[in-house]
């Protein structure tokens, strides 16, 4: 799969932090891209579609590929927004330069990431961000009871996909799918 990728560190919840200044950036090139239909440029095998939701990669230094949730200022964190096939290396550095003309903040941070996601344990988690060790819990335990355990590495991290807005939805109601690397046993 590709995505439109910022990497940093940090707070995720501090106003102004790498976290929150990663969103732009991210979302001005999926927009590009989607909205190129109506300029000059034709990206072949272009079709129509709906921006993705944000999703993410989060991870702590020093760890066993577990999160540390109360100690949020050491995350490190690949934020990103999936791409549709029909993008090309040439198609996205094109976006990176004219979103970067259009809407003037500095696109360096933003890369193309290629990413192969593997075997994986997965659940939907509704409510607050904080309530999730409880469902990572029950995925580990999960995952053991059929065979596997966990598989972090470098590639292989705590993915999350937002399916609902912070801004706009009460913490109870935020829906979040969560995904571990996993291995047989």
């Amino acid at each position: 799969m590709s995505y439109v990728a910022v990497r940093g560190k940090g707070d995720p919840n501090i106003e102004g932090g790498e976290y929150q200044n990663a969103l732009p950036l991210l979302y001005g090139v999926a927009y590009t891209i989607k909205m190129s239909k109506k300029g000059l440029r034709e990206i072949e095998g272009y079709f129509d579609f709906v921006i993705p939701p944000l999703e993410g990669s989060w991870w702590q230094d020093r760890t066993d590929g577990g999160i540390d949730y109360a100690r949020k200022d050491d995350f490190n964190f690949i934020s990103c927004i999936r791409l549709p096939d029909f993008v090309t290396r040439e198609d996205f550095d094109w976006t990176v330069s004219e979103a970067a003309v259009k809407k003037k903040p500095d696109f360096s941070a933003v890369e193309l990431l290629r990413v192969d996601e593997g075997l994986c344990v997965q659940c939907m988690h509704t409510g607050p961000y904080g309530g999730e060790p409880v469902i990572v819990e029950a995925m580990r335990t999960f995952a053991t009871e059929q065979g596997y355990a966990p598989d972090f590495s470098e590639a292989r991290l705590h993915h999350k996909i937002c399916l609902s807005d912070p801004r706009k939805r009460a913490p109870e109601r935020l829906k979040t799918v969560i995904l571990h690397p996993i291995k047989s046993i």
